[in-house]
């Protein structure tokens, strides 16, 4: 299922890529991606064992980076829906 998601995913973006000459950038969603993919691999046996330290510890920085993200993202739309309702939108 994740492997599915992944490549969904991974194909929405080469197609974002195609659409423009823009040089690609990575997205919030491309970071998501990445992170099943790291989670994947490990739970396949990817990484050996002197490697888990350094792909644990970017695993969580990057956990806890998108996790901050979408704090602030849930918390900027309960603003808005706040100030919407305070104007009568």
């Amino acid at each position: 299922m994740a492997k599915q998601k992944v490549k969904e995913m991974s194909e929405q973006t080469q197609d974002t890529a195609q659409d423009s000459n823009v040089p690609e950038s990575i997205s919030l969603q491309d970071l998501q991606v990445l992170l099943q993919i790291v989670d994947l691999a490990s739970s396949r046996g990817a990484f050996r064992g002197a490697e888990l330290t350094q792909v644990g510890a970017i695993f969580d920085k990057l956990n806890a980076f998108l996790s901050f993200i979408a704090e602030q993202q849930k918390a900027r739309a309960e603003a808005e829906s706040t100030a919407k309702e305070a104007t009568g939108e």
